[in-house]
């Protein structure tokens, strides 16, 4: 699953298999925790991470959903930038 960002000490991933399933979303993971949360609306879909890692996740995703859907939809990797 490729790193699609890292900051804060969370990593994002998006996995690129024939298999996954929909709703588009990104895998955040933060110490022991891991969420599964929706590109289009920043919701989580499984898992948990705590409130403060979950708000900058959100933040971002909302920041680059445009480009996370294009990852999705092409599945061509590509490195977003964490929030400045």
């Amino acid at each position: 699953m490729p790193i699609i960002s890292r900051f804060n000490g969370i990593v994002i991933r998006m996995y690129f298999q024939q298999s996954e399933h929909n709703p588009p979303h990104v895998h955040a993971y933060y110490g022991n925790s891991v969420a599964a949360i929706s590109i289009s609306d920043a919701k989580i879909l499984e898992g948990s991470l705590p409130p403060k890692a979950l708000d900058i996740v959100k933040q971002w995703i909302k920041t680059n959903s445009t480009e996370l859907m294009d990852i999705w939809n092409t599945q061509i990797f590509r490195y977003i930038p964490p929030l400045e």
